[in-house]
């Protein structure tokens, strides 16, 4: 169920010849990306009807084939290829930025995710006369840090607000709101938003055992989630709604849950044998886990509604869709 009211899909005949506006989504076949290619070209879609841009390193994945999307397979990593792919869409109106880079150092990661950034907003903003908006995807590591930098320097005690300052740590997410930040400087028909969801699991084809100690993996303790297509509603209702202009925000589902209560039944929806917890010798770390994948932390969504947006999922709901979906897509058996 959507923020707003109706979710209903053009038929092939009814599809519209004009647009209101004109996305461009970088990171199409990842997961928000992919709920963006989805929600977007609805009929209903605030701000539509939308013409749609989907850009990704690999060749379209069949699962992402029947969005009504126009696929633009780019390496954004490459100065040259961006320009050359991305320069000719002068009719964007909204950018989506839900992609990252991994490197093996933290140092790294903010030089390579600063110039993929850069070089995007490099081959649009220039060309895009209509340009209205650029929305960035970044994610709890705003408030914790690299996990590089574990134990080296003090978290933010959560819940998380979005008025807390930046840590004292290199931090990719900060290298890519500073690129935003400078692009979108003096510019004022040009606003930006920026959007700091929890963390995604993914299917590894184990047994369903919980990682880590019972305190560290927070088997006992209360978690949040973010469910794809939330953020993408989030992120949707940030670039037409002027009262999210020039903002971040927080996204989680709006409830809490305990994993000791959620995980049977995900092991139930997957298929495979429910272990839980087991306290043992040379457990897998919870870090090593989630290495790459951010971190729980509770946070307020307190200043999203308080500016108007006012989604919300049930996260065990949200799992077993969410599961439901990949299943269809062939993602996982």
């Amino acid at each position: 169920m959507f923020y707003w009211n109706l979710q209903k899909k053009f038929e092939d005949d009814e599809r519209p010849t004009s647009f209101q506006s004109v996305g461009l989504i970088i990171g199409v076949t990842g997961i928000v990306g992919n709920s963006l290619a989805e929600i977007l070209p609805l009929s209903d879609t605030p701000g539509g009807p939308w013409k749609v841009y989907g850009v990704a390193r690999r060749p379209r994945p069949p699962w992402n084939a029947d969005h009504p999307v126009d696929y633009i397979q780019c390496d954004i990593s490459d100065a040259a290829d961006t320009l050359a792919k991305l320069s000719s869409l002068t009719d964007v109106t909204h950018v989506f930025y839900v992609t990252w880079t991994n490197r093996s150092t933290e140092i790294d990661n903010c030089a390579a995710n600063a110039a993929m950034l850069r070089h995007v907003l490099s081959a649009v903003v220039p060309n895009a006369p209509n340009l209205r908006h650029i929305c960035l995807q970044t994610g709890t590591k705003h408030y914790l840090g690299p996990f590089e930098f574990s134990g080296k320097i003090e978290p933010h005690d959560p819940p998380f607000t979005e008025d807390m300052p930046r840590l004292a740590a290199p931090n990719f997410y900060y290298a890519l709101e500073d690129v935003l930040f400078e692009v979108a400087a003096g510019k004022e028909e040009l606003s930006w938003s920026v959007h700091r969801p929890a963390m995604i699991f993914r299917h590894e084809n184990k047994r369903l055992r919980f990682p880590g100690s019972r305190a560290a993996a927070a088997w006992d303790s209360y978690s949040c989630a973010s469910d794809a297509d939330l953020i993408a509603e989030q992120q949707i209702w940030a670039v037409v709604d002027p009262n999210a202009r020039n903002e971040g925000f927080n996204c989680n589902n709006g409830d809490i849950f305990k994993w000791k209560h959620l995980w049977r039944a995900l092991a139930e929806e997957f298929g495979v044998e429910f272990v839980g917890f087991e306290e043992r010798e040379g457990a897998e770390s919870l870090a090593e886990m989630m290495k790459d994948k951010g971190r729980c932390g509770m946070r307020f969504m307190n200043k999203s509604k308080e500016h108007g947006f006012l989604g919300f999922r049930n996260s065990k709901n949200s799992f077993i869709s969410w599961i439901d979906k990949v299943k269809a897509y062939k993602i996982v058996p």
